[in-house]
């Protein structure tokens, strides 16, 4: 029994003659009716009853009627899951993100993305951009969000998606928050709240304020560009985030550009061997990119 089998018995249950049937089908009468009696046999059991004005249904035609519906369905969404797998339509997502992302990014990528491939499920993980690479490395995720420059080596695919600045984060009651900018050696003397060791921007920092002529004094450090913000809040420190979390920043904080800007980058990285639903995905963030200059972005 096969599933031509099945969809000739179901046109002739549906139309009870087997001219119409064949009609139906397509096809001439007497293959079908070399192929019912087939099924019948098979089956070990008359389907149809034969008539002068055509057939009906036998009590063992009626309880096959359904569970042979039942498996055209079946195969029907078998060949349709396996046509919107192969164009990316159907299937499940890991993606990681680095916090900063939340801001605006990551909400449009997926908000388009959702628009566009509404069946695919998404697996989304807060992660370093480090840890985002070795996921993505080892096959654990699909792609990620990162903060730009890797800092080593890496076989993945990266695109940038986003350009962006580190500004100063000063208690607004501070000295400094009178100011319209800052330059980053003038706050040499204050205590740094940094980003966690494991971060793009906790090196960036550093090497900026080291360039800057100074070594930055580290109260504390901290995974989210939200909980910097907060510490910076209760006084315990100046901080350097991404000029795009302003709009997350408490009102006791001021931001404030540096007067040399420091230019940093979000990309999206995955495999080369990216299978369609990793490229889509890729191809939906770059649509959102926002790839503006610094200097539109401070106009």
């Amino acid at each position: 029994m096969d599933l031509r089998q099945l969809r000739y018995f179901t046109t002739l249950a549906e139309t009870l003659n087997f001219h119409r049937a064949a009609e139906r089908l397509n096809m001439s009468q007497p293959p079908l009716t070399v192929a019912i009696r087939k099924l019948e046999a098979e089956l070990g059991a008359p389907l149809f009853e034969r008539g002068v004005r055509g057939v009906r249904l036998t009590a063992a035609g009626k309880a096959a009627l359904g569970p042979a519906r039942e498996a055209q369905a079946q195969a029907r969404a078998v060949r349709d899951a396996v046509q919107q797998g192969a164009t990316g339509e159907l299937g499940r997502l890991r993606i990681g993100f680095v916090g900063s992302a939340v801001s605006e990014r990551l909400p449009r990528i997926i908000s388009a993305y959702r628009a566009q491939f509404p069946r695919v499920e998404l697996e989304l993980r807060e992660m370093t951009s480090a840890e985002i690479v070795e996921e993505i490395e080892a096959r654990n995720f699909d792609a990620g969000l990162v903060r730009l420059p890797i800092m080593r080596r890496v076989p993945l695919m990266l695109d940038v998606i986003e350009h962006d600045e580190l500004v100063a984060a000063v208690p607004a009651d501070h000295a400094l928050a009178r100011r319209k900018s800052v330059a980053l050696r003038e706050l040499a003397d204050q205590p740094f709240i940094i980003h966690s060791a494991i971060s793009v921007l906790h090196i960036i920092t550093i090497l900026e304020c080291q360039k800057a002529g100074f070594a930055p004094r580290v109260a504390q450090e901290a995974t989210q560009v939200q909980t910097i913000l907060s510490l910076v809040q209760s006084g315990l420190g100046v901080g350097l985030v991404p000029a795009r979390m302003a709009r997350f920043a408490p009102e006791a904080v001021h931001l404030m550009p540096l007067t040399e800007p420091i230019a940093i980058e979000m990309g999206i990285a995955c495999r080369p061997d990216a299978e369609v639903l990793v490229r889509n995905f890729i191809a939906v963030a770059r649509e959102q990119s926002d790839t503006q200059t610094l200097s539109e972005l401070r106009k």
